[in-house]
């Protein structure tokens, strides 16, 4: 057990050995913390929070009473194999939110990255990889192998099937079932979620200039219209030299499991 001089730790917590816990780190009250788990420094455990598993957490993030991280997810295929949950700096896990690992079928590894609020009762499966800045309202579920991009905001109640992805800044309202990719930018929402068009909000509040957002909503217009397959309408688009509508095209184009959410 590595503990640095400067941590916290209550009394009533039990920290197994084997256990890495870095500078300025406060466990509370009924903590739980197994063998394998890293702490990075400044890390805040309020109370009644479990980690197990080979689970890094990265610095100055918080987590709030009665969240789980790392114990055996949900896949009944899972038989015992190695697997991680790796989540960055500067989190915000609120209250019972769950965290699975990886299982051998989608690499071994959950990956999280920095500057996330997963707020009450929120769950990320297995094999997920998110980037940063995502919000997860409460209650919102993501299923194994689910692939989130920067900045996107997911309503509460919401559910992500398997294996989708959501591309960067996209928006998801409340009470949605998303059951095909996402593409970055867009806004979906609805109990069977549809593409209601672009997250203009967003994009705006991003900082992104309005050309660059003129020339995104005139691709999006191409890329859904009704004329010819969407290879075909992929094919005459121009290289505007916009990230916005490159990194747009870069998804549509890309391999993925799942269609489309489409209009």
């Amino acid at each position: 057990m590595v503990i640095h001089i400067s941590s916290k730790i209550h009394p009533s917590s039990e920290v197994d050995e084997g256990v890495r816990i870095g500078q300025n780190c406060i466990i509370g009250p009924f903590c739980s913390i197994s063998s394998n788990v890293q702490l990075e420094d400044e890390v805040e455990l309020l109370s009644h929070v479990s980690l197990a598993g080979s689970t890094s957490i990265g610095k100055k993030t918080k987590i709030w009473p009665f969240a789980s991280i790392g114990h055996q997810p949900q896949d009944l295929k899972f038989s015992g194999e190695h697997s991680e949950v790796i989540i960055g700096t500067e989190n915000k896990i609120r209250e019972s939110v769950s965290i699975n690992p990886g299982t051998s079928g989608g690499g071994g590894v959950t990956k999280i990255g920095n500057e996330c609020l997963f707020m009450l009762g929120s769950h990320v499966g297995h094999d997920c990889n998110l980037g940063n800045k995502i919000v997860l309202a409460n209650n919102a579920a993501l299923a194994g192998h689910v692939i989130i991009g920067d900045g996107v905001h997911i309503g509460g109640l919401s559910g992500i099937h398997q294996f989708v992805r959501i591309g960067e800044g996209a928006f998801v309202g409340a009470l949605s079932m998303v059951n095909k990719d996402v593409i970055p930018y867009g806004m979906v929402y609805g109990e069977r979620a549809r593409l209601m068009g672009l997250n203009l909000v967003g994009l705006r509040r991003t900082g992104f200039k309005a050309e660059m957002i003129k020339d995104l909503k005139t691709v999006y217009s191409e890329i859904f219209s009704n004329s010819g397959t969407l290879q075909s309408r992929l094919e005459i688009i121009e290289d505007t030299g916009n990230p916005l509508v490159d990194k747009l095209l870069t998804f549509v184009g890309g391999e993925n499991n799942r269609s489309l959410l489409c209009p």
